[in-house]
């Protein structure tokens, strides 16, 4: 695989980063350290022609300036992270000219990264995807672009069909955990209400039907989720979409029970399988626990049986296989640090290292570090 490297400097929070892409690469750190910005940054340069023709072909135009061009690509307001004469950008070695991009409008470049935001939920109106022209001009490009690549999905591929479950899509062993710790065996349907087509959980019983108003918070979350997924992983004898070869997934724990944290990461187990490099951004300990122990039993050459118990999920042929391919995978993390805006390479996982940002997965084990301490010394001092 070769090696992906993408430098910033003075570009909004982040001060310096030189981030380094695996297989699998981690982002972490507080809200605002620039973790997102990297991520639609990286889009950019792997995209950077077919984010141009979206965006023209949609009707924006930044007549050839860069504080427009950024506002319609990351957002209204967010010009700002762009300082004349101090930031720059290196992508794969190079120096990377945003004003003369901005300047020159591309075309004709096929997508080759995938971007699921962290704001999915607002991909879906009343239970139905949204066109990119249903949002602000101010609205970020990544979140646009998601919500009409989920509209094409469910209007061409599932026309007045269930969509979940679905023998055809995903391993039946992740179906299963998504149908118990997810969606508590509700199917997720298209429904229509006089003309109106819209998405519904329903068991079975058509009086039985919940609109996506009254699905609880952390469906709201995962149905964009699992559509993009879709996406991903066509049930066809090609493996991947297209010419898509980077994911970028946010925040994949967004209002997710732990358990259901876990499917997800099999499913991006299943990206990284089919060819995919993932980069994805996290606040959540629990996706560096389960790379903590990736990192584990790799290096001491465990059985695929073993990451397969992490999950909880059964020990079939196809599963064996997905893990067997996963073991074999590199994996970056990135902590990005508030106070210097700097990043650090923390892929060793140590949570004992004391350099600056490796310590506690970058601040992700910071308050179970200190309740430990607090219970310890409470049970030392009742001793006494």
């Amino acid at each position: 695989m070769k090696t992906a490297r993408l430098g910033i400097e003075n570009l909004g929070p982040i001060r310096q980063a030189t981030l380094t892409f695996g297989d699998l690469t981690v982002f972490v750190g507080a809200q605002a350290t620039g973790k997102s910005i990297a991520l639609q940054l990286l889009k950019l340069m792997v995209d950077a022609g077919q984010v141009q023709e979206e965006m023209s072909r949609h009707g924006l135009d930044w007549s050839g300036r860069l504080p427009e061009f950024l506002d319609a690509y990351f957002g209204e307001g967010m010009h700002g992270v762009w300082r004349a004469g101090e930031s720059r950008v290196t992508w794969a070695g190079k120096v990377l000219d945003l004003e003369q991009m901005a300047r020159r409008k591309r075309t004709g470049k096929a997508q080759k990264l995938f971007f699921i935001p962290a704001q999915r939920v607002l991909a879906l109106r009343d239970g139905w995807p949204r066109p990119f022209t249903d949002y602000s001009p101010g609205d970020p490009f990544a979140v646009r672009e998601f919500s009409e690549k989920l509209r094409m999905l469910v209007e061409q591929e599932f026309s007045g069909e269930s969509l979940f479950p679905q023998e055809r899509r995903l391993k039946r062993e992740v179906r299963e955990l998504l149908e118990r710790d997810v969606f508590s065996s509700f199917a997720l349907k298209v429904d229509k209400v006089r003309s109106q087509k819209r998405l519904v959980l329903g068991n079975g019983e058509e009086t039985e039907n919940l609109p996506f108003m009254v699905w609880s918070a952390g469906q709201r979350e995962f149905v964009p989720l699992l559509l993009g997924c879709y996406w991903l992983l066509p049930p066809t004898a090609v493996s991947r979409r297209g010419d898509i070869e980077w994911v970028a997934l946010e925040e994949l724990e967004m209002g997710l029970h732990p358990r259901a944290i876990s499917v997800v990461l099999l499913l991006v187990f299943e990206m990284l399988a089919r060819g995919y490099r993932v980069c994805l951004s996290t606040h959540s300990s629990q996706v560096l626990d389960a790379l903590w122990t990736l990192k584990h039993l790799r290096e001491h050459r465990a059985r695929p049986e073993a990451l397969l118990e992490v999950f909880e999920t059964e020990k079939s042929a196809p599963m064996l296989r997905l893990a067997e391919t996963v073991l074999a995978m590199s994996v970056k993390v990135h902590c990005f640090d508030r106070l210097t805006g700097a990043t650090r390479d923390i892929s060793e996982l140590d949570l004992e290292a004391e350099a600056g940002g490796k310590s506690g997965w970058g601040g992700l084990s910071e308050f179970s570090g200190r309740a430990n301490d607090a219970v310890a010394r409470a049970v030392a001092n009742s001793g006494r």
